[in-house]
């Protein structure tokens, strides 16, 4: 499998069942309705820690913008990569957003909120401080990074082994920092299912609210960029 499929496939995978999960909690009609936040965070581990582990061998198992630019930052990846790596990740995440719309449609054209239905695509803050949002996903993704970072340094060679620790890291954020976001903490998951939210049918679908849509971008940006900077001159 080369890179761009690894990364577009593990991306699709991550999508899949972490988008998945959440509509299975959120939506109407469903078997796992109101769940709760466990179900979701763990639902997004498993998702993690499946995509690494079957793209690591093939790409390094990024599935994540904020990811390949750290590593880039850090010297421990190609700069000439970084945009086909992103371009991969935006192509699998709106994949697995379409693929999340068509397994649960049905229960999408019952939710009577299309708060609900943005949900299962994109975060959305619990207390809209758009200010506070970014902070809160730059220093969501500032932890994340470093825990990668410390977890398999050798930046693309991260191994299969590594999916354990980089899906609890993603869980242990998500208990802990993901109540004021949603722990975005990855551009492409974010931005590539918000665009599938604009673009597919839904009965009673409202805004995609674009006018959040850079917070989930830009602040994991920043974040990892920082971590890669801070791991450079005082950690590693």
């Amino acid at each position: 499998m080369t890179p761009f499929l690894a990364e577009m496939f593990g991306t699709a995978i991550l999508i899949i069942i972490g988008n998945g999960v959440v509509a299975n909690v959120v939506l109407p009609k469903t078997k796992g309705n109101n769940a709760g936040l466990l179900a979701i965070v763990l639902g997004w581990m498993i998702a993690v820690f499946v995509g690494v582990y079957i793209t690591a061998p093939s790409s390094g198992g990024h599935l994540n913008p904020a990811v390949t630019i750290a590593l880039a930052t850090a010297g421990k990846f190609s700069w000439s990569l970084v945009p086909m790596y992103i371009i991969a990740q935006m192509l699998g995440a709106m994949l697995g957003a379409l693929v999340v719309w068509i397994i649960y449609r049905p229960q999408f054209n019952e939710a009577s909120s299309s708060g609900d239905q943005l949900a299962c695509f994109s975060t959305g803050p619990s207390i809209r401080d758009l200010k506070q949002n970014i902070l809160v996903e730059t220093l969501a993704t500032f932890v994340f990074l470093l825990g990668i970072f410390f977890i398999k340094p050798a930046g693309i060679e991260m191994g299969a082994m590594s999916a354990l620790p980089v899906s609890l890291l993603v869980a242990g954020i998500g208990f802990g920092l993901g109540g004021p976001t949603g722990w975005a903490i990855n551009p492409a998951r974010d931005l590539g299912p918000r665009i599938m939210h604009f673009v597919l049918p839904m009965k009673g679908k409202g805004s995609s609210d674009w006018g959040y849509a850079f917070v989930p971008v830009l602040g994991p940006i920043v974040g990892g960029i920082l971590a890669a900077i801070v791991y450079l001159q005082f950690l590693q």
